[in-house]
């Protein structure tokens, strides 16, 4: 079997850095890898399989910190580590549990680390799923609805997740007694030493299916291609994740399924911008209507609106317009639209407009205004 890299090599990450670092850097290179813009390139749907693979790792705290002390190791059921359950430190030495030395020295104790790295035979929750989805401003700002293709693990339908043929079950396993664990003995230096590790003949189910269904080949899942609608709430933020309860993956002896996560990457607007629930713009207005007042048209989320600029009105102010921002995410309500206003100075004057404006400018007592100086 081919060895894994390194899920921080996989997200052209370094080693403790930021949490924020990881989840953007699964965003760029999901949208680089994602199998529906490269449908035909089975290289980068592999690729795709690993980034989530890496992102699900390293964006969980607790699966993080267990990967950074023992690598890959901690998520192998045969590695001896309990599927990052944290016993580590007490396998080896002549390939019993340390723990199963103090339970022949102390009566018992061995028992209680003996069960680290035991089968686990009962109900586990499927693996969640991450996705991303790109809107426009405007479908951010008042919901829409995105069709999403997830690659995700289900029930068998035939056997109905059993892994056995239809009108058959598994037996429990005559080796474990259905337990999923086998213990054994060894003597070592003249101590018998135990240790606890998942049954080699049900593989740690504690089942034996003996007629496999045809269609998962006894593995009780199946991967399939589906679409999910997904409803993007009014409001939402560029990088916010939406999560859908139980469209992830199946779960194992019964569990429940997983989540599907879906982070919403909101695209520019050419001309209005976003701070929180408020929207912001800015208008360039001519010399005269910033001088003698008027009125002037405003883009808005609602399409544009007349505003009425006051006389006198400087480069750099703003303007409210209530009502106008982002919809309030699950509530009622909206925030506001500011208007920069910019003071545009005329070019390219005509000599009369120049002489109209020297005379404007002696009535203010600047004399000197536009003329030029004699050498």
């Amino acid at each position: 079997m081919a060895e894994k890299r390194d899920y921080y090599e996989i997200l052209g990450l370094k080693k403790g850095g930021p949490e924020a670092e990881i989840k953007k850097a699964y965003r760029r290179l999901a949208k680089e890898y994602h199998p529906d813009l490269h449908p035909d390139d089975k290289a980068l749907e592999a690729k795709f399989k690993e980034l989530n693979e890496a992102y699900e790792i390293l964006s969980d705290a607790d699966k993080r910190a267990q990967y950074d002390q023992f690598g890959h190791a901690a998520f192998d059921p045969n590695a001896g580590f309990g599927g990052g359950a944290g016993g580590a430190g007490f396998s080896g030495f002549g390939g019993a549990g340390f723990g199963d030395i103090f339970g022949d020295l102390f009566g018992g104790l061995g028992d209680i680390f003996g069960a680290v790295g035991a089968a686990h035979t009962g109900p586990q929750r499927g693996e969640s799923i991450h996705v991303g989805v790109s809107v426009s401003f405007e479908e951010a700002a008042f919901g829409c609805t995105r069709e999403v293709n997830v690659g995700k693990v289900e029930l068998c339908e035939d056997c109905g997740g059993s892994g056995a043929l239809k009108g058959t079950s598994a037996e429990p396993c005559t080796n474990c007694g259905g337990t999923g664990s086998v213990r054994t003995q060894q003597r070592v230096m003249g101590m018998t030493m135990q240790s606890s590790g998942p049954c080699p003949k049900c593989g740690g189910t504690g089942k034996i299916i003996k007629q496999p269904c045809a269609s998962c080949k006894g593995s009780g899942t199946q991967r399939r291609q589906r679409k999910i609608s997904v409803n993007i709430p009014a409001g939402i933020d560029d990088d916010q994740t939406i999560s859908l309860r139980g469209q992830g993956n199946a779960g194992k002896s019964g569990g429940p399924a997983g989540d599907l996560l879906v982070t919403v990457s909101v695209r520019p607007h050419s001309f209005l911008q976003r701070d929180g629930t408020s929207v912001l713009c800015s208008i360039p207005i001519s010399f005269t209507q910033a001088a003698l007042g008027g009125e002037v048209e405003v883009p808005t989320l609602d399409g544009k609106v007349k505003y009425p600029v006051p006389e006198g009105t400087q480069t750099g102010a703003v303007f409210r317009l209530k009502g106008k921002g982002i919809p309030f995410l699950h509530g009622s309500g909206r925030g506001d639209q500011f208007v920069t206003v910019n003071v545009a100075v005329p070019k390219n004057l005509s000599a009369q407009q120049k002489g109209l404006l020297r005379q404007f400018a002696e009535t203010m007592g600047e004399t000197e205004i536009g003329k030029k100086k004699k050498r």
